[in-house]
């Protein structure tokens, strides 16, 4: 069954309601790392209810509607789909608690042709629904491997941030635990092939990888310790393109450029001589 264009142009999504909890925030935080050193009071500040905040990445696990591109209306070959881009306007601290509204939408379908697969571009706004203010957009890409060829047009998406040629300004390495992907898929993401060996190797990979939004995640946390001094508040965008898979137990480090108040960044693992997240661009308030 081919990629279904006008189903998928006009998918309708449920509208996720959620409800946030302190628990959740510090749940999130963990599984990034946060806490690394217990007596570093910027740190706990994100993982300790006194004075709790939350890390603004948060915002990409709420009100997420799921791996809806496993339903077979879509006709997506979903074993072939992979994370393209990530993108993420803050317009207002999120809280540490609440109650949230997601919804989501497809914005649009690129052909990239026969045997060259098609990318989904679909965003989703985070309301708060006490007050009804809009307090994000989330959006990112899904790349078919193979659904392309299905007579579409090959539109482009944003364009990635460009790097500049010349050493960075700030390195920061962020060692991950073992056990990294199994804390983390607790704040939403419960995909087997983050946590089961023998999924993993179905598809692959020697072990299981550790999620994308985490590596994600990392960014943030590697941005506000390098410049932002942990205010949260000052992240107030984040845009990255992926570009291979971390291994839990890895330490990733991020190369980060000071570009007239945002910065640019990539992250690598040194070990292995891999870029994992290119392109990278963070916005400050």
């Amino acid at each position: 069954m081919p990629l279904d264009f006008d189903a998928l142009s006009n998918w309708d999504f449920e509208e996720i309601e959620q409800t946030l909890t302190e628990r959740d925030t510090i749940l999130y935080a963990l599984g990034l790392g946060f806490g690394e050193y217990p007596t570093d009071r910027k740190e706990l500040a994100f993982v300790y209810e006194d004075g709790l905040r939350a890390v603004p990445s948060m915002a990409v696990t709420m009100g997420y509607p799921g791996f809806w591109l496993r339903n077979p209306k879509t006709g997506v070959n979903w074993q072939k789909v992979l994370h393209g881009e990530q993108w993420l306007d803050i317009y207002k601290p999120l809280p540490v608690k609440g109650n949230i509204i997601g919804r989501s939408r497809i914005d649009f379908i690129s052909d990239k042709g026969e045997g060259k697969g098609a990318v989904i571009y679909q965003s989703r706004d985070i309301i708060d629904a006490d007050t009804g203010d809009k307090l994000a957009r989330v959006a990112m890409s899904a790349f078919c491997r193979g659904d392309g060829g299905f007579g579409g047009e090959n539109r482009p998406g944003p364009a990635p941030a460009a790097l500049p040629d010349r050493a960075p300004d700030h390195v920061c390495d962020i060692e991950t635990l073992p056990r990294q992907a199994l804390v983390y898929r607790l704040s939403g993401d419960m995909n087997p092939l983050h946590a089961d060996p023998d999924v993993a190797r179905s598809v692959g990979f020697d072990r299981p990888i550790l999620h994308g939004l985490a590596t994600y995640g990392l960014a943030a946390r590697a941005i506000l310790k390098s410049l932002l001094d942990y205010d949260a508040a000052r992240l107030v965008g984040l845009d990255v393109r992926f570009s291979a898979p971390v291994y839990p137990g890895e330490t990733v480090r991020f190369e980060i450029w000071e570009e007239g108040g945002e910065a640019r960044f990539r992250a690598s693992i040194p070990a292995r001589d891999v870029v994992v997240l290119n392109n990278g661009a963070a916005r400050f308030a």
